[in-house]
């Protein structure tokens, strides 16, 4: 279902009324006119692609402007929704040094933006400065007061002005003008704030440019914010019998899990392929070669007699069943993603049908895949050049396919061995007649591909968040996620997969297994579990880093229920996790995390705010993280917080709650810190309004 349209089009701290959008024929639609811009944010770079946001998002615009001279100027934004309403947004000075200049604004319409800067000659700030300047030290003051008067009365005659703007302009003008005003009554006339806003809401604007059009595709919510859970339905409801062999859990036992995914808090539930497995050199137990025959393969070996891609596995039941469990998951305030594998086993029937779709070596045989020295027996690669109209017109064939079946998010898995056109065609020609469907790229690979795969138009991401475990690495990979490569890539932050088990977990314990969940709850404004982290499973194959006895290959019986009975799970924690993402919108955003010092090589700690006039409820929310990333210790150290993030001008006290514990604070800008790795090794403190 489309995102409804809000009332208003956007959230923004600094809307102004809107007038219309004037230049001159030399200036119009050109980048570098009267008064240049040398960059601006959002962007992709290379300019092919458009850059992305979600519903609700705040987004920071920002520009380089600057003109000749020491005369001031201002930059305004223009933004048009996709409903064509059009708004007006004053950008801000950032004071780096770089003639930067800013606005957040937080559009709620899903759908192509589009937007233009526009710089201007600010006659206003020009000469208030010179005034203020010059009347002050006595140079020149009757003319400076003469130029603000003209400058009033010029305003004074916009039709535009209200009223009472117009008769307070005319006011002043002529206490300038007026010789019983003294030169100090007139500089209260100089700095009256109220006349700062009339001019900053509509400026005294001279040598107006209007800069080219861009475009900005936002898309729903749930393309940038979610929690993950994912399960195989192979093993919820699975049965062991007494001769050792396992009964398949079906879609209908796996429905019986839903209840509690929705009740920890995840917003996705993703399920590995669930279409039939290959019998061809199907994979046994921890990935071998002599599969038993109670042995269930992996679901990423695709295919068989039963049927391929767009076919369910008979143990699971049929799309009949299918259709129930997603009705199911919705009930319960859940999505289904659904795992887009483009492979094949040996036995899929694409593999006779269409030999084509696949490389024959020269022996005659069919190329496996591989990972050199790895082979994969059980898993054919699709080759997309010797058909790719073919495989694009199947491909896109099953992707309806599970559309019609009410999936409408995919993960894909390993895109980036797949070609990036193939790709790029696939998710814009979906998204043109399904805009509410989301890809996710699983591509643990290089940089660059990476980044490539989401400019192409993958709306999330898998990430290199699993390896960073330093204080260090983690605030070089924040700091890259939340401002370098957000205008076009939205990691999601896995904690797990079936494929990965890292060093950090196999051997930090169970704080190890908290400080990661926080991290990737609060970091990032989407993360994902895999099932069986809330059980801190934790022993790896040897010589591998994934877990033994591994759920690709085998069924997985678990007791849930037991385990958090008796207090042996991490699923208390999730829950509570996801319940201050949901309550904290500043949780819910991927822009705009702050990193902030700390004494200690393993304390790491940010703040994520949204101001009050971005924010759905209206009101500032400040959340600062602390977290010892050493799970083998207890740490002690000064945290050193810059208050002006939110605001608040450092060395004033504020109150913060730890909503953890309920712990509560006074803290200033630095503050003692002890994280006990065993007890609490995290804190996520919520900043507190002072009345």
């Amino acid at each position: 279902m489309a995102s409804q349209i809000s009332p208003a089009s956007v959230r923004s701290s600094a809307e102004i009324p809107l007038r219309p959008a004037k230049a001159t024929r030399k200036d119009a639609g050109i980048r570098n006119g009267r008064i240049p811009i040398a960059s601006h944010r959002p962007s992709v770079p290379g300019g092919r692609f458009a850059p992305t946001a979600f519903v609700g998002e705040a987004v920071p615009f920002t520009v380089a402007a600057f003109r000749d001279g020491h005369d001031r100027i201002g930059v305004h934004l223009r933004l048009t929704a996709p409903s064509g309403t059009a708004t007006l947004h004053r950008l801000g000075p950032l004071d780096d040094g770089f003639d930067t200049w800013q606005v957040q604004v937080a559009p709620l319409e899903q759908g192509t933006w589009k937007f233009r800067f526009e710089t201007f000659a600010d006659d206003y700030a020009t000469w208030r400065h010179a005034a203020d300047v010059k009347i002050a030290a006595g140079v020149d003051p009757i003319l400076m007061r003469e130029m603000g008067a003209r400058l009033f009365d010029r305003a004074a005659s916009e039709k535009t002005r209200p009223s009472d703007e117009r008769t307070a302009l005319t006011a002043a003008a002529r206490a300038l003008r007026d010789d019983a005003v003294d030169d100090a009554a007139a500089l209260i006339v100089v700095r009256d704030p109220g006349i700062a806003r009339f001019f900053a809401d509509r400026p005294a604007i001279s040598l107006h440019t209007v800069h080219e059009e861009n475009v900005l595709l936002v898309e729903r919510e749930r393309a940038g914010v979610g929690a993950w859970y994912e399960f195989f339905p192979r093993s919820e409801g699975a049965v062991r019998r007494p001769d050792g062999s396992v009964q398949s859990g079906t879609f209908r036992t796996a429905a019986g899990r839903l209840p509690a995914v929705a009740d920890m808090g995840f917003d996705v539930v993703y399920l590995p392929p669930i279409h039939p497995i290959g019998e061809v050199n199907r994979k046994g137990p921890n990935n071998t070669l002599d599969a038993g025959p109670g042995d269930p393969g992996s679901p990423w070996a695709i295919g068989s007699a039963a049927g391929g891609h767009d076919a369910v596995h008979p143990d699971l039941g049929t799309l009949e069943d299918f259709r129930a469990f997603v009705a199911a998951a919705q009930s319960h305030g859940l999505e289904v993603a659904l795992d887009l594998a483009l492979q094949a086993a040996p036995d899929h029937p694409w593999v006779t049908e269409h030999p084509e779709w696949f490389t024959t070596l020269p022996d005659g045989s069919i190329a496996f895949a591989e990972n050199p020295p790895k082979k994969y027996q059980d898993i054919y690669p699709i080759n997309f050049d010797d058909d790719p109209q073919g495989i694009r017109a199947e491909v896109l064939r099953v992707v309806q396919h599970w559309i019609r079946q009410g999936v409408n998010i995919f993960r894909v898995d390993n895109p980036h061995t797949k070609p990036l056109q193939f790709w790029e065609w696939l998710i814009h020609t979906v998204n043109a007649e399904h805009p509410d469907v989301v890809f996710l790229a699983e591509a643990f690979t290089r940089p660059m591909p990476m980044r490539a795969l989401a400019q192409s138009g993958f709306q999330q991401s898998y990430s290199y968040f699993t390896w960073r475990n330093t204080k260090e690495e983690l605030e070089e990979f924040f700091a890259s996620i939340s401002d370098e490569t957000a205008d076009f890539m939205r990691p999601n932050l896995f904690v797990n997969t079936p494929d990965i088990l890292t060093e950090y977990l196999q051997f930090g314990g169970r704080a190890a297994y908290r400080i990661r969940a926080a991290l990737a709850a609060t970091a990032g404004a989407n993360y994902g579990v895999y099932a069986g982290y809330e059980l801190y499973e934790n022993v790896a194959r040897p010589g591998a880093e994934e877990n033994i006895d591994n759920e690709k290959f085998e069924y997985k019986v678990r007791d849930w229920a037991a385990a958090e009975a008796s207090g042996d799970s991490l699923a208390p924690f999730l829950r509570r996790l996801n319940e201050i993402r949901r309550a904290h919108p500043a949780l819910r955003q991927l822009r705009g995390l702050h990193l902030q010092g700390t004494d200690d090589d393993a304390i790491l700690a940010y703040v994520k705010s949204l101001p009050a006039a971005l924010s759905p409820a209206g009101e500032v929310d400040t959340i600062i993280v602390v977290a010892n990333v050493d799970p083998h210790s207890a740490r002690e150290t000064t945290v050193h917080i810059d208050s002006e993030v939110w605001g608040l001008p450092r060395g004033h006290d504020y109150d913060v709650e730890d909503l953890l514990t309920g712990a509560r604070w006074t803290w200033n800008e630095h503050n003692y810190v002890r994280l006990d790795a065993f007890a609490e090794p995290v804190h996520i403190l919520h900043v507190k309004a002072r009345s």
